[in-house]
């Protein structure tokens, strides 16, 4: 390797502002040299090293995604994005802009020094970037985990002046850049604190601050287990059952005849299961996510144990819309999407492979399958006419997509619902993909979209398979899909209190 400091450039003119501010950092370059640094000497060296190429801060990411919850596996994404951008910017940018030279090591203590000196230019601190960039990320999607990990990212800023390879403003200007790395990566994909849910139409319900008239009914079978107990630790009086999935609908029933509160844990087909009991019987639901993916959870803004004893405890709960259909005796409810074509197919295919070979790579499996086949899932009577779909998506509520984020619902009682119809032809995998890619517009070659309230298929064939909420059912003849407005009271912590 080559230092990238050009020794044959041209010495820039004198200018007195910009002599007067290196002269000034030099002299607190000097300062921190001639300073005793109280237990730095075993410390800041060693943490100088190890965030080379960002190894200190990948491990971190790893740290954080091993805690197992959502926010903290969005931080430590946001986090390494924040810092990829940051150093592809130092390093195709800053560090050929200003050409300036490492600090001379006459003043630095040789047992700070460290053992191999980089040799490329010294404005602005890559490293000062990352660690900002890392911390910033962190702490925009976790104030929590931004305050664990700020701390360790001032260190590695401060250890670059410490051991000599940088000045005071080298640090700063890296720190700076790292920083707004951060908040341009946000501004791509908005955090979830941006995309809340409005706390409306909020619902008068129980307070319960030790948990007394909660009953929780947990699926045993989606790893529950360590929630529950979180949950016995936050609302000690609680009721807690757990139960096998075939067990689900059976205990929802038995907690809801002496439940002031019905509670469920579990993913989103158990929380259907629950929002269909506590929709019969009255009750406000709480809901704690227990599954793959926790649509509903998430998007009501309830992501672990923290969130739902808080509202439990002060009482703070929504009323939000519920979608249902019926179809030839057939009904049902549903909180999420509700679907007619490839997906339930998917999710069949899926369900036959996923005790064999996993969850995930039965998705894939079932995915490639349903793809390659070359018929059409569904026909339907649409607006008069019988078309070939391949695809009748239907969600409860307006899915959005805010930058590059994958669509989410920012308002659960919006009384919509989301209908994407992708046309029937040739190529099903093109059709699907160019859908996706067309995200919030209302129409392409293969995709359409409207949001209506009530939806009416007629010509259904007998046997259509019909999803929901990750669950599938038959269906015939004809299809009704509509939306219940405010009728589901759902715990949720409200911001501001």
């Amino acid at each position: 390797m080559t230092p990238d400091v050009d020794l044959t450039a041209l010495k820039p003119g004198r200018h007195a502002v910009r002599d007067a501010l290196l002269a000034l950092d030099c002299r607190l370059f000097e300062f921190a040299a001639e300073r005793n640094w109280p237990l730095a000497e075993p410390v800041l060296p060693r943490l100088s090293r190890s965030a080379n190429h960002g190894v200190l801060w990948f491990a971190a990411g790893a740290v954080m995604a091993a805690a197992r919850t959502p926010r903290a596996r969005r931080a430590a994404a946001r986090g390494l994005a924040s810092l990829s951008l940051a150093s592809l910017t130092i390093n195709t940018l800053g560090k050929r802009s200003v050409r300036r030279p490492r600090p001379v090591l006459d003043a630095v203590p040789a047992v700070r020094r460290l053992k191999r000196q980089p040799i490329t230019t010294s404005f602005p601190s890559g490293h000062a970037a990352s660690a900002a960039a890392f911390a910033t990320g962190v702490a925009l999607e976790s104030p929590a985990w931004g305050a664990a990990v700020g701390p360790v990212a001032w260190s590695v800023a401060l250890s670059r002046v410490y051991t000599g390879v940088h000045f005071p403003s080298d640090v700063v200007a890296g720190a700076l850049l790292g920083a707004g790395a951060a908040f341009a990566v946000r501004g791509l994909v908005p955090t979830r604190a941006q995309l809340g849910t409005p706390p409306r139409p909020r619902a008068e319900v129980p307070a319960l601050p030790e948990g007394e008239g909660l009953v929780m009914v947990a699926n045993s079978a989606a790893g529950t287990a360590e929630r529950v107990r979180a949950l016995q630790a936050a609302l000690p009086q609680a009721e807690l059952v757990e139960c096998r999935p075939a067990d689900m609908r059976a205990e929802l029933e038995k907690a809801a005849t002496h439940a002031r509160v019905l509670g469920v844990c579990g993913g989103d087909g158990s929380v259907n299961a629950a929002a269909e009991v506590a929709l019969r019987h009255g009750l406000p639901l709480a809901v704690l996510p227990g599954g793959t993916l926790n649509h509903f959870a998430y998007d009501l803004g309830v992501e672990g144990v923290n969130d739902l004893g808080r509202a439990v405890r002060d009482g703070e709960a929504v009323r939000v819309d519920v979608g249902r259909f019926h179809s030839a005796g057939t009904q049902g409810v549903f909180l999420n999407t509700c679907s007619l074509g490839v997906y339930p197919e998917l999710v069949r295919v899926r369900d036959q492979w996923s005790k064999r070979i996993g969850g995930w790579s039965a998705g894939v499996l079932a995915a490639l399958r349903v793809l390659r086949a070359d018929r059409h899932p569904l026909e339907a009577e649409f607006d008069g006419r019988t078309r070939p779909l391949w695809l009748l998506f239907v969600g409860n509520g307006t899915y959005h997509r805010v930058g590059l984020a994958p669509g989410r619902r920012l308002d659960l009682a919006d009384g919509q619902l989301d209908v994407r119809v992708v046309h029937g032809g040739r190529r099903p995998a093109t059709r699907l993909l160019a859908a996706a890619l067309a995200g919030p517009l209302t129409r392409s070659p293969a995709h359409a979209a409207v949001q209506v309230s009530r939806l009416r298929l007629a010509g259904v064939a007998p046997g259509t398979l019909l999803a929901y909420d990750g669950e599938v059912t038959e269906v015939a003849s004809e299809v009704t899909l509509e939306k219940l407005p405010e009728a589901l009271t759902v715990y949720r912590p409200l911001p501001g209190n």
